[in-house]
């Protein structure tokens, strides 16, 4: 005798692995077209030539190409938060979570190229509000308040300053054209605009920061890591 609830249930987690998969296929298909296209350049038949699906699957997923987009910065930001704030929990100092979460998002940013130009260029609306980024760098500005490291009139304003000296920060990090310590000094800078004094913004801003591990996600099993090509070609030249 056939069980059909069994059979059922089966069929129904098949079907949610099958349009998990398809939904994955779509998204990573994003980053190659913007990097090909650029973020505003491209239509519904880049990502769905790239996808390898029809126009009727992309609908199921998502209704226009600024959707998709979102999507794909939201869920790779939140991707790289899963690996920075584990390390960020770690620090019981709030203004210095502040740092070592900011400096360490940037890293990333420069660390995976094409992610960082994406995520721009997509900007922060799409790729921060109300997702990970948010919710992390508000949380550790409000300990470093309510703690007195910093003296700010509101969380919002703070963290809006904060977002854009991250946001801005990855941008010009990326154009080559900055001092090695460009990220220490935007954070020194920061700091001092939160009431922190000179001394101590300038021992934390260039505080020693643990290295991330990989992101987790089918994005960065693709995107490539600049740091390992660089320690590959280094290795390379030895030989």
């Amino acid at each position: 005798m056939v069980d059909t609830h069994a059979t059922e249930k089966y069929q129904s987690r098949v079907g949610a692995l099958r349009r998990e998969k398809t939904r994955n296929r779509l998204i990573e298909s994003a980053l190659g077209v913007f990097a090909a296209k650029g973020p505003d350049a491209p239509l519904i038949d880049d990502f769905i030539a790239a996808a390898g699906v029809s126009r009727g699957t992309f609908y199921n997923y998502f209704r226009t190409t600024a959707e998709l987009l979102a999507a794909v910065a939201g869920e790779t930001s939140d991707e790289v938060l899963g690996v920075i704030d584990p390390l960020v929990r770690e620090i019981s100092d709030p203004a210095r979570r502040v740092v070592t979460g900011s400096r360490l998002y940037m890293e990333m940013a420069c660390r995976y190229p094409l992610w960082g130009a994406f995520i721009t260029r997509v900007g922060t609306r799409r790729g921060s509000r109300g997702r990970l980024l948010d919710e992390y760098l508000t949380r550790d500005l409000q300990l470093a308040v309510d703690s007195g490291r910093f003296r700010v009139v509101s969380v919002v304003v703070a963290r809006d300053i904060a977002l854009g000296a991250i946001m801005y920060g990855i941008e010009t990090l990326l154009s080559g054209e900055v001092p090695a310590d460009y990220a220490e000094q935007a954070m020194f800078a920061l700091l001092q605009a939160f009431g922190i004094r000179e001394q101590d913004a300038r021992e934390l801003a260039y505080a020693p920061i643990a290295e991330c591990p990989q992101p987790r996600g089918p994005i960065y099993d693709r995107v490539e890591d600049k740091r390992k090509r660089t320690d590959n070609d280094t290795t390379a030249d030895a030989a």
